[in-house]
């Protein structure tokens, strides 16, 4: 009895489970004996495909669908304002010592601190 109905996963699995039911009736009913190969290779062929249904019957009945997408959203969008620059004016000349080569004589030399100013 295959009733249909609109969750089709539990009919299809019960349909599949039937299914492998007549193939393993009918495959116990009719054994192949040694001389009969194509009988034996049929055999196995249906039990595959049969297998294969059920499977894919299971495997596909039992997975959800999957959950709608969520409501577009638009983001928040944060604008600040630019801080001011302040430019500040030089006070005055910027000092600093440096070490200068101060000459003596022909030969002979010293050197001496001297502020420069830029």
């Amino acid at each position: 009895m295959l009733r249909v109905s609109f969750n089709g996963s539990f009919t299809m699995i019960r349909a599949g489970a039937a299914a492998l039911a007549a193939t393993l009736v009918l495959g116990a009913v009719a054994p192949a004996t040694a001389r009969d190969q194509t009988g034996a290779i049929v055999g196995g062929l249906a039990a595959g495909v049969v297998g294969g249904v059920v499977g894919s019957a299971l495997v596909n009945g039992a997975n959800n669908p999957p959950p709608p997408p969520p409501e577009y959203r638009p983001r928040r969008v944060l604008v600040e304002e630019p801080e001011p620059v302040v430019i500040r004016e030089r006070r005055g000349p910027i000092c600093h010592y440096e070490r200068r080569k101060e000459w003596l004589g022909d030969g002979e030399f010293t050197y001496r601190r001297v502020e420069v100013c830029e």
